[in-house]
């Protein structure tokens, strides 16, 4: 005689999760926004608020280059992750353990620790400098610190497992067999990766392009390393109107700004990211 399982609703496990997000996110978050943005002049005032502080040149000014960064470290990576994640997903043994332990190790180093490497390797007198110099390219050390380019490279670096994995979890996912087909059809190598590949792994490259580009905008402790006058961010931003000039309305009129620009791009990831595709079911 067979056993009948009872179905049970299991959905009461997320409940834990739920009310630490709420104790140590959503709540501190929402009391911030209230005690900051609550004022006597009602709605009136608060769109006020928000259009005075969003109109200011320094504002203004570290949105553009938020989003200019962001758009530059996010390409970046692209660039440089799909062939390695290529590379991985048609590679065994060795070959791919090696890779793919220089792309999670690095990932588990401190932040801080991996910005003042590339600190040290751009300086004045870095390495990079240094064989520059000796090699006879340059007579004089390059300004590579506190410049929009050392600032792309810090972030490249540091978000790169992100779209490598990525990648590599949509391309892993794509069936051998569909290039092999195309290629037994007459197609080429080029042409067969343009036609049937790039268009499969396609997935893959707007949610990791979507998940670096999220990141980057938030990014504060390597802007702020190796950025100059010129590279201030909005988080950056945000520090200075909370620790050094005590404007909060402003602070909180800025958070509130990167919160719902960063809802938006992950209700985008929401909708264009399938994860059971991606994780080849």
């Amino acid at each position: 005689m067979a056993v009948r399982r009872s179905s049970t609703d299991d959905s009461w496990l997320i409940v834990p999760a739920l009310m630490l997000l709420v104790a140590g996110f959503v709540g501190p978050m929402l009391l911030f926004f209230v005690q900051t943005l609550a004022g006597d002049g009602g709605l009136a005032t608060l769109v006020e608020r928000f259009a005075s502080v969003l109109a200011t040149d320094a504002v203004s000014t570290a949105l553009t280059t938020t989003l200019v960064i962001g758009l530059l470290v996010t390409l970046s990576v692209l660039f440089i992750s799909y062939p390695v994640a290529y590379y991985m997903a048609n590679r065994g043994g060795l070959r791919f353990t090696l890779v793919l332990f220089c792309i999670i190790v690095p990932y588990f180093t401190s932040i801080i620790v991996r910005t003042y490497a590339w600190m040290v390797l751009l300086g004045r007198n870095g390495l990079i400098n240094e064989t520059l110099i000796t090699i006879g390219l340059i007579d004089q050390p390059l300004d590579l610190l506190y410049t929009q380019t050392a600032v792309v490279i810090g972030m490249v670096y540091v978000l790169l497992p992100y779209m490598v994995l990525t990648l590599f979890a949509t391309m892993k996912s794509i069936d051998p067999s569909l290039m092999r087909a195309a290629r037994g059809l007459g197609a080429g190598s080029v042409y067969a990766f343009c036609r049937v590949y790039l268009p499969l792994s396609m997935h893959g490259v707007i949610s990791g392009s979507l998940i670096v580009f999220i990141l980057a905008i938030g990014f504060f402790i390597t802007p702020a390393l190796m950025g100059g006058p010129a590279d201030v961010m909005i988080a950056m931003l945000i520090e200075r109107a909370i620790e050094i000039t005590l404007d909060w309305p402003g602070a909180a009129v800025m958070s509130l700004v990167l919160l719902l620009l960063t809802l938006a791009l992950y209700a985008v990831y929401y909708r264009v990211t399938d994860l059971q595709r991606m994780m080849g079911a």
